[in-house]
């Protein structure tokens, strides 16, 4: 049966050789055998690893009430775009619909996720994309922990900075070589770091914040990743801190060993993204964010809703009563909590808030 690493090792011979790091993630996640095309996803219970909607519905009932209100600032459009950027099954789109937001008639909701087997999941009622629409729009786009997925180049401090490259060994397997970069320069990697130290280069992530950007006629792109602020403390950090793997909700194996079977990701580096679009409008860790949208307000209804209820509880009643656990969650530091949320108001002249 064919596999990602069946397709890796197509795309070395044809090289010939050896392909880019940036390449062979492509390939691993995303190819015709990767781990998202062959089924790969965020989930309690059979998801490999566990994002903010898959906590609860908590999150996304916030969502829906910040999506009001950018609402309301735009000046209540007939309709209101929200891209969900990466949406897997759409955990993210039941419970934005499910909280019933003041915006729900001018809603149009947009779910894009590249694996069909995903969008087979995706609810009623909106609309199921494997690309972004080339439209321009005026609404929201969020993208929930996507910049850490896509493909990026990796480093290494080798008596100056070398690119790693993957070939295919004898018995199978895969390893790395280095090779020097002919846009160096060009790079922004930092002057001095320790020997073996490996630092990401996230072209294809700041390419999908410019497009988003220019994709807006009036909104805003909103972006929850975990993050690093420059490109230098990944060099400063043991590797394994920032390039993890994940399978069965559990840390998985080197990412170059059984391609398609488990996630590749990696921290976000911000300054590269400042670089290639500017300063954000707002960055927040997710704590601060979802405080801001009335995450406490909305634990304390869930709180009296289950006390009026409790001598009766009724399926509703026990969703509400969840809020206190999901919100643990949701807000823990270090963890959920912790990660970045940056916010970019388009058009970017005009609409600059906080």
């Amino acid at each position: 049966m064919p596999s990602a690493s069946d397709d890796i090792r197509a795309a070395i011979a044809d090289a010939p050789g050896a392909i880019s790091f940036e390449r062979f993630m492509a390939l691993a996640l995303y190819g015709p055998h990767g781990f998202y095309t062959s089924g790969g996803s965020a989930g309690r219970s059979r998801g490999d690893f566990i994002t903010s909607p898959e906590v609860g519905p908590l999150f996304g009932a916030v969502i829906a009430r910040a999506l009001d209100h950018w609402w309301l600032e735009l000046g209540r459009p007939e309709e209101l775009v929200v891209i969900d950027a990466g949406a897997g099954p759409g955990t993210l789109a039941r419970a934005v619909l499910a909280a019933r937001p003041e915006c729900a008639g001018a809603l149009r909701y947009v779910a894009v996720e590249v694996a069909a087997t995903q969008r087979e999941a995706h609810p009623a009622g909106i609309e199921s994309l494997a690309e972004m629409p080339g439209e321009k729009i005026t609404g929201v786009i969020i993208a929930n922990e996507l910049l850490d997925n896509l493909p990026f180049r990796l480093f290494v401090m080798d008596g100056g900075w070398r690119e790693a490259f993957v070939v295919a060994q004898r018995d199978g397997t895969f390893a790395e070589i280095l090779r020097a970069a002919a846009d160096l320069d060009l790079l922004g990697l930092p002057d001095a770091a320790p020997h073996g130290a490996r630092v990401p280069v996230q072209q294809e992530a700041s390419r999908w914040l410019d497009a988003a950007l220019r994709s807006l006629t009036q909104g805003r792109v909103v972006v929850l990743d975990y993050a690093l602020a420059t490109t230098a403390s990944f060099a400063n950090r043991p590797w394994r801190d920032w390039l993890r793997t994940y399978r069965g909700q559990q840390r998985g194996a080197h990412y170059l060993r059984e391609p398609g079977t488990q996630d590749i990701t990696a921290d976000v580096a911000l300054d590269q993204l400042v670089a290639a679009v500017g300063e954000p409008d707002a960055v927040r860790t997710q704590s601060q964010f979802l405080q801001r949208w009335g995450i406490a307000e909305m634990v304390e209804e869930g709180r009296r809703a289950w006390a009026a209820a409790a001598s009766s509880p009724t399926l509703a009643a026990m969703t509400m009563r969840s809020r206190v656990g999901e919100a643990q969650a949701l807000l823990a530091d270090p963890g959920l909590g912790a990660f970045t949320v940056l916010e970019y108001a388009a058009p970017r002249s005009t609409q600059r808030t906080d």
